[in-house]
């Protein structure tokens, strides 16, 4: 063999061995690629306006680990099973799926957005996929501007209704993506100066309008024990605490994410106020919704309660709280706003008795009910009809002119129990 033969020999047993040297992947490990993916879905959900959070994310990772992710039909009813909480959400997800899982950046590319745009002219287009094309035109950046080739024509907008003007009848169910944003920024700027009520407490004052005698007293004893005047003392004056009880069920979901803007604000605004949240428990978040940052605020609340979206026990929290919280939050005139629309699993179990507890522990409990958009409401369910005769108020709560109202009702002066 000659010395050339050694040579390439070598040379071909060493790119040999070079071959089969591992060298470390520029790409992820399929299993961290799959659950990069699972998150990456689960925000395009959350944009769209799903109720999907940390919980369904995870519980989604973990139904693609039993289930075979090469037929998508399973992944599909995996996913769906975990991440879909209301019938009217199906139709989001399944747009969702059919253009996420074909192109996981399809967010970034202009072909999937011309595959939801590209609909028969005729065809009215549907609620799923106008909040897709909301959530998916998210990450794209904005168009430049084009400079107008000449002045618009000026017209008459005497007549015409402003888009904040229609935002605030518009049901909260019915908003877009971009409307939803809208309404929450309006709602961080409510306030809700409760009424001020007299408490037992009193502070000397020359206006005052009862005398304190030992204020009286002590006063005279540097005169030698004569009385020469009266010392008047006031009654001191505060808003009553603020208690807030909120359904998130299923069936209330949808409100709930918007109404917790509405009482983070008040936390942050005013002293005293506690908040509550139910589906099948009862969770305190008045110390979450306290911070002032209301992203991060959110955050730990969906870290604390583990029951978003699921069934509703509306006897049972109310009874919790009754036994565990009623006293330490209840004090001095406490306003309740109870706010679920009175669907209970479990019937009307209990439920008479706890809201008429609830009732006789505050000065004014106030039910803000979602169903009572509708003109033709009737109080068919059991635990409505349970409920409606133990509460001093029922109010809507559906739109931004349903709270501007509440807060206008219980800002009045003379606010005080109505039977």
């Amino acid at each position: 063999m000659t010395e050339d033969r050694r040579a390439e020999l070598r040379a071909a047993t060493a790119a040999f061995a070079e071959a089969l040297t591992p060298r470390p992947s520029l790409t992820p490990p399929p299993g961290k690629a799959l659950a990069a993916n699972v998150v990456a879905f689960a925000r395009l959900l959350r944009r769209a306006g799903l109720p999907v959070g940390p919980s369904e994310t995870l519980a989604a990772a973990r139904a693609l680990s039993l289930i075979d992710i090469g037929q998508k039909a399973q992944v599909r009813a995996a996913l769906r099973a975990v991440m879909v909480h209301r019938h009217e959400h199906a139709e989001i997800f399944d747009t969702a799926f059919a253009i996420f899982w074909r192109d996981p950046e399809a967010s970034r590319h202009a072909a999937a957005m011309a595959m939801l745009e590209g609909m028969k002219p005729e065809e009215k287009p549907r609620a799923g996929s106008r909040r897709m094309a909301e959530a998916m035109a998210g990450d794209r950046p904005p168009p430049p501007p084009k400079e107008p080739e000449q002045p618009p024509p000026l017209q008459d907008a005497s007549l015409t209704v402003s888009a904040l003007e229609k935002l605030q009848t518009m049901d909260f169910e019915a908003m877009s993506a971009a409307e939803l944003a809208m309404a929450r920024a309006e709602i961080r700027k409510l306030r809700l100066p409760l009424d001020e009520r007299p408490t037992r407490r009193t502070r000397l004052g020359s206006r005052g309008t009862r005398i304190d005698l030992r204020a009286t007293l002590r006063r005279a004893r540097r005169s030698g024990g004569e009385i020469t005047t009266l010392v008047r003392a006031r009654r001191i004056t505060r808003p009553p605490p603020l208690v807030a009880i909120c359904d998130i069920s299923g069936s209330m979901a949808r409100y709930a994410q918007v109404l917790l803007h509405f009482l983070h604000a008040v936390t942050n605004d005013r002293d005293r106020v506690s908040c509550f949240l139910f589906g099948t428990r009862l969770t305190n978040i008045t110390r979450q919704l306290k911070h002032r940052d209301a992203e991060v605020a959110f955050e730990m609340v969906a870290k604390l309660v583990p029951d978003w979206s699921g069934g509703t026990r509306i006897g049972e929290a109310l009874e919790k709280f009754n036994k565990l919280w009623s006293r330490r939050v209840l004090g001095q005139g406490a306003v309740v706003l109870l706010i679920t629309d009175g669907l209970d699993r479990d019937g009307a179990a209990g439920l008479a008795e706890a809201t008429e507890r609830l009732q006789q522990s505050c000065r004014k409990l106030i039910w803000l009910n979602p169903l009572l958009r509708y003109a033709g409401f009737q109080p068919k369910s059991q635990g409505i009809r349970a409920m409606l005769p133990h509460v001093h108020e029922f109010r809507p709560v559906h739109s931004l002119d349903s709270l501007k109202q509440l807060v206008a009702a219980l800002s009045a002066r003379n606010s005080g129990r109505t039977r």
